[in-house]
């Protein structure tokens, strides 16, 4: 009997703002903008893609393309994104 492999879904273990935080954090340390991306929409998965787009303001089809690893979205658009989640990008010196 062969084994079945599930794919990993991280989204099922952002249960929480620090697990959510923290993950984003580790995310940009990769400085991996297409990793971001696919960061951001597993995050948005775990909260809801439909609530994320409504508070972002974009449409579904939107908010995944937008998140796509390999589109090119405007910071503008993170941004909205990123305030929807509830987070902030801040910067340390």
């Amino acid at each position: 009997m062969k084994e079945k492999i599930l794919a990993f879904d991280p989204s099922v273990y952002l249960d929480s703002e620090e697990a959510i935080a923290e993950y984003l954090n580790v995310t940009l340390e990769e400085n991996d903008p297409d990793l971001l991306l696919a960061a951001l929409s597993n995050v948005a998965k775990a909260r809801g893609v439909s609530q994320i787009a409504r508070k972002s303001g974009l449409g579904r089809e939107s908010l995944d393309k937008a998140l796509t690893p390999g589109s090119k979205p405007r910071f503008e658009t993170i941004m909205k994104v990123m305030h929807a989640l509830g987070v902030k990008l801040s910067v340390h010196a």
